[in-house]
């Protein structure tokens, strides 16, 4: 294939809002448990970041924490206090000097956090249902946030924004997938509450909507340029109840109703088939883009290894392709593409190479401890 063939990829993409990336390669947010034990970004995570910054048109960070009860991770980064602002803004300054546009991804991990990362050790969530765990374990057991406690963390999520626009920051992306707080209030498995924030459908949409129009708001008010805000959500859930393509689509509905400037799918596979919800049997993310209707843009992610995977992927109506595992082992996939050797784009993680990679100690420990997380390397 010519690398002319390849120019979709290379095509700059405007928002609505007026922001422009110069291609439509976006880095998927991937947590990387480096951060400093104080909430600041170390000087390994912004070398990690720097040298995946320069090809792709956008950067999404990995999660960081709105309040200090929904710290997910061990060495995750923080954007719950104002003493933040200036590590916030070191990070923002290294993605956007390589040429990217830098989005936060703001995330509070609910009853997913390990219970010691906790002030109190105590997990909190919609209601008091465990998560289930792989080989059909049980996490522990989360305390019902009460409704005094819900507009807190709502309002945490609009100063997280503030925090984002002073850093210097192209937008925000609210975190409503892979289990986490906000995905927890919309499931009808984690969420039993029979309050406003609970119950029906429309119920459980109360949470995620009134987060949102928090964001927005803080935009308005504290933002003088354009500045993006964005959702990731899981488009289904394997547990019963829980969420269904149809939910998903009333999700999407919600949230096109609302405004936003991006909807991110988070899928492990692009090309995966709907479980229940739809008797359409196309690829998830294909009915995703048509019942967004081209309202609102669709960022597609997924397993796209190869230039010829990713250019695949805009066939189902994506707007954006987002590259997450690809780019641990291949910063350099865009420039390749771009510049007539795709050929050479690395799909497989190279043992010997973390010093050419720059991936810091503790993600390359993640990596390499986690089989099947990539491909490596024989």
């Amino acid at each position: 294939m010519t690398q002319a063939n390849y120019s979709p990829l290379l095509d700059a993409y405007g928002f609505k809002n007026g922001i422009t990336l110069k291609n439509r390669v976006v880095m998927a947010p991937m947590t990387n448990f480096s951060s400093n034990e104080d909430g600041t970004v170390s000087k390994p995570e912004i070398d990690y970041y720097i040298r995946r910054s320069k090809g792709v048109g956008m950067v999404i960070t990995a999660c960081v924490y709105v309040s200090r009860s929904g710290k997910g991770f061990p060495g995750e980064f923080g954007a719950d206090s104002d003493e933040l602002i200036l590590s916030l803004r070191e990070l923002a300054d290294a993605i956007k000097g390589e040429g990217a546009k830098a989005v936060l991804q703001i995330f509070h991990g609910g009853r997913q956090c390990p219970p010691d990362l906790l002030p109190d050790g105590q997990t909190v969530s919609a209601s008091s249902v465990p998560a289930e765990l792989p080989g059909g374990g049980q996490g522990p057991v989360p305390r019902t946030l009460t409704d005094e406690e819900i507009q807190v963390i709502i309002a945490d999520f609009g100063a997280a924004t503030r925090r984002a626009i002073i850093a210097g920051f192209d937008g925000v992306e609210i975190h409503g997938a892979n289990s986490y707080l906000v995905q927890q209030f919309f499931s009808p498995h984690s969420n039993l509450r029979e309050d406003r924030w609970g119950g029906s459908l429309e119920k459980r949409l109360t949470f995620p909507l009134a987060v949102l129009r928090e964001v927005k708001r803080v935009v308005s008010e504290y933002a003088s340029t354009p500045f993006l805000v964005g959702y990731r959500f899981s488009p289904e859930e394997p547990e019963t109840p829980g969420i269904t393509m149809a939910e998903t689509f009333a999700l999407i509905d919600a949230l096109k109703e609302e405004g936003l400037d991006y909807l991110h799918a988070s899928l492990m596979e692009l090309w995966s088939l709907p479980r229940r919800g739809t008797e359409d049997s196309r690829p998830r993310i294909e009915q995703i883009v048509d019942r967004a209707g081209g309202a609102v843009p669709v960022i597609g992610v997924g397993s796209l290894y190869s230039a010829e995977d990713a250019l695949k992927s805009l066939d189902t109506g994506i707007d954006l392709v987002a590259l997450g595992r690809p780019l641990l082992i291949e910063p350099d996939w865009v420039q390749k593409v771009a510049g007539g050797r795709a050929s050479e784009i690395k799909t497989e993680l190279d043992p010997a190479a973390q010093g050419e990679l720059v991936i810091p100690d503790p993600l390359w420990g993640a990596i390499t401890n986690t089989p099947g997380w990539v491909p490596v390397k024989a």
